[in-house]
């Protein structure tokens, strides 16, 4: 790939596991260009869904967190346009785009970008490891966590995806 052509990585936390049932409800979006991040993309979704108690475990995000946030048909155009025609990465990322494809769906629109998954490139390069998880590979490749990293929180859980990323890809 082209150094000087735009990637964005990408995360979200939905209020469950279903993407025909459950919605997004936090996004986050890195933007990279030539090696380094260039633009970042975040916002809470005030989707109108119940979030489940196992989601929630995982994520912390509350519906009294999402009292007042923006509304689907506010964050997915303007993610839409974040993105662009540019390749999308994700940790894990059948999972983001099955989510992201079902919220265009919902407001008549489509997600159709082609998508690497570095959960998928860690497990063939890192096979050793006794997870792929996106906290494991990020301390394999750079030895701890960012300090005040929130993990499954979306921003943060991107700009790990795309250090990930980077590092994976250098020459």
């Amino acid at each position: 790939m082209d150094a000087a052509t735009r990637v964005i990585a990408i995360d979200v936390e939905t209020t469950g596991l279903l993407p025909r049932r459950d919605r997004v409800i936090e996004v986050g979006a890195v933007a990279l260009q030539g090696g380094i991040i260039v633009e970042e993309f975040h916002s809470l979704i005030n989707a109108g869904a119940r979030i489940t108690f196992a989601a929630q475990r995982i994520h912390g995000i509350t519906s009294d967190m999402l009292a007042g946030q923006p509304a689907p048909d506010e964050v997915f155009p303007k993610l839409h346009e974040f993105i662009g025609g540019s390749i999308l990465i994700a940790h894990n990322a059948p999972f983001d785009m099955q989510f992201l494809r079902a919220e265009f769906s919902r407001l008549g629109g489509s997600l159709s970008r082609k998508h690497i998954c570095t959960l998928a490139l860690s497990r063939r390069r890192f096979p050793g490891l006794p997870d792929h998880s996106l906290e494991t590979v990020y301390r394999h490749l750079f030895g701890g966590m960012p300090e005040q990293t929130r993990r499954h929180r979306a921003l943060d859980d991107a700009r790990m995806a795309a250090r990930i990323w980077m590092e994976m890809t250098r020459s």
